[in-house]
């Protein structure tokens, strides 16, 4: 009975009177840095609006130097999120009003993207003054004691002290110029593509043999995999070079040479050559009459008086191999 028996663990000691420690949550550990740190706002790391991924992309951004490359593609490196995600989270920056980007045209032609990184939306941009140090403030210096006149000397004039030069007053330091914003240059991008040719009349067997061309050109050329739904987008294109007398092989080898290597969008590279190298209509049988006008000199056909073979000439005769004949018979 002398020996205890220990059937319930250790509890922790209990709280001090006057403890403010949380009994539940976060207990934060405090620790003031002396460099390397970065101030951030409750009202970005507290936000409601703002995703997660949001909130850390704007820590990150404020804490990189002036100059630093924040691209989509570079984030992506750095990070393990992706392109879509990044670039939505910078969205959310921009509709905040935490990040502002525009398009710059340089001097020698260039358009840049501009960032512009905003640790308080909203707020006044700062006056420039004088920087102060962060380290203990230096006590005021102590009032210089005033001098004494010098003693009058008998019988001579009193001197008089010299004039104080007044110091210059420091001029205040200018405020940055805003960055001028300049529209950007309309791109291929932000012109609508050319519309697809129409064939005059898409007949049942235009259709069938455009959606056979275009689904066997995977055939010929592998990266060249078009979905059911490209493949109907695309065949009034391809009906309309078939109506225009176009042989299919010309077609196929105009779709499939010299392919760019990676091909990302093969429905928009056949889309934009069909509608860029659509032959012309074939002349019709009264347009090739119409190059025999008066004025022409058109040559007749003649049957050789030997041969019988047609031959052009102006007078009946001979043809030229019964000519080469009758000489070396001569």
């Amino acid at each position: 009975m002398g020996t205890p028996q220990i059937t319930v663990p250790p509890h922790g000691p209990s709280p001090a009177p006057g403890d403010t420690t949380p009994s539940s949550g976060v207990t934060h550990i405090n620790f003031r840095h002396a460099a390397g740190f970065t101030v951030i706002g409750n009202h970005l790391a507290q936000h409601r609006g703002l995703s997660l991924a949001a909130i850390g992309l704007a820590a990150h951004i404020q804490s990189l130097p002036a100059g630093a490359r924040i691209g989509i593609k570079h984030l992506a490196e750095r990070f393990p999120e992706g392109e879509t995600r990044i670039a939505a989270a910078l969205r959310e920056l921009e509709a905040h009003g935490y990040l502002h980007r525009s398009r710059v045209r340089l001097t020698d032609g260039r358009i840049v993207t501009r960032t512009v990184s905003y640790n308080q939306p909203g707020a006044d941009a700062p006056t420039a003054s004088a920087p102060q140090s962060r380290t203990r403030r230096s006590k005021p210096a102590a009032p210089l004691p005033t001098p004494e006149p010098p003693p009058r000397e008998t019988g001579t004039e009193p001197r008089h002290a010299p004039a104080l030069t007044p110091q210059p007053q420091p001029l205040p330091l200018p405020l940055p110029l805003p960055v001028p914003v300049l529209a950007p240059a309309p791109t291929a991008r932000t012109t609508p593509p050319p519309p697809l040719p129409q064939p005059q009349e898409l007949t049942p067997e235009l259709q069938r043999m455009a959606t056979t061309l275009l689904a066997d050109l995977r055939r010929h050329a592998p990266q060249l995999v078009l979905s059911e739904h490209d493949i109907h987008a695309l065949a009034p294109g391809i009906a309309t070079w078939l109506e225009r007398d176009a042989h299919p092989d010309t077609i196929r080898h105009t779709l499939t040479t010299d392919l760019p290597a990676p091909l990302k969008h093969p429905a928009k590279l056949l889309r934009h050559r069909i509608t860029t190298h659509l032959p012309p209509p074939l002349p019709g049988p009264q347009d090739v009459a119409a190059l025999a006008r008066p004025g022409v000199i058109v040559i007749p056909l003649q049957n050789c008086d030997h041969c019988d073979r047609a031959f052009r000439s102006r007078h009946p005769g001979h043809c030229r191999d019964c000519r080469t004949d009758l000489h070396t018979a001569a």
